[in-house]
């Protein structure tokens, strides 16, 4: 009896163990939790894309969400942000918040305004990169981004002004978050 009853209880741990290796991590960032919901490898970039969402976004119908890209190829992060800094700048529908590098570390962080639309609305996008050396080979990416939907001309002021009240904590908060490993499993 004494021996099925630690079978069990080993088989019980074991199978906790495994489901729970299995599950990906959530992320909490700016006091809210996400959960990954895209997992691909990149043919562009030839490593893989992870996006996390609050639990009532989808990767087709989102407000918010956090992306972690490894680009194994990539050797000089701040010179592929610099040139992502420049094709923000070409672009129409895009205006360049901030643009930071460190030289030493051979990090950077770029955040711009995006405007786009889905299913019928109007929004804003704001995006903060940050671009960082790989431990072993290549670079790590991640994004923060949010959705600010509007219909009128005094929504897209208040949007302004709360992009620009809000932008420099949420770099700084990019700045001191560890970027999380990538998964490196299929998830669409």
């Amino acid at each position: 009896m004494k021996t099925n009853v630690i079978v069990y209880l080993v088989l019980m741990f074991t199978y906790i163990f495994f489901v729970q290796s299995v599950k990906a991590e959530n992320i909490h960032f700016n006091n809210e939790v996400y959960t990954l919901k895209l997992s691909k490898f990149s043919d562009t970039h030839k490593g893989y894309d992870n996006e996390y969402f609050p639990a009532n976004d989808t990767k087709d119908n989102w407000g918010k969400m956090v992306g972690i890209y490894y680009y194994p190829e990539v050797k000089d992060p701040i010179k592929f942000a610099k040139n992502a800094d420049d094709e923000i700048e070409k672009k129409e529908n895009t205006v360049l918040l901030k643009f930071i590098a460190n030289k030493k570390q051979d990090k950077a962080v770029l955040s711009y305004l995006e405007n786009g639309e889905q299913n019928g609305r109007y929004y804003f996008e704001h995006n903060i990169y940050k671009y960082e050396p790989h431990p072993q080979k290549g670079m790590m990416v991640l994004r923060y981004s949010k959705r600010f939907f509007f219909d009128t001309n005094d929504e897209i002021t208040k949007i302004g002004h709360k992009v620009r009240e809000i932008n420099d904590d949420l770099i700084e908060q990019i700045i001191i978050s560890p970027v999380p490993q990538i998964v490196e499993t299929d998830i669409v």
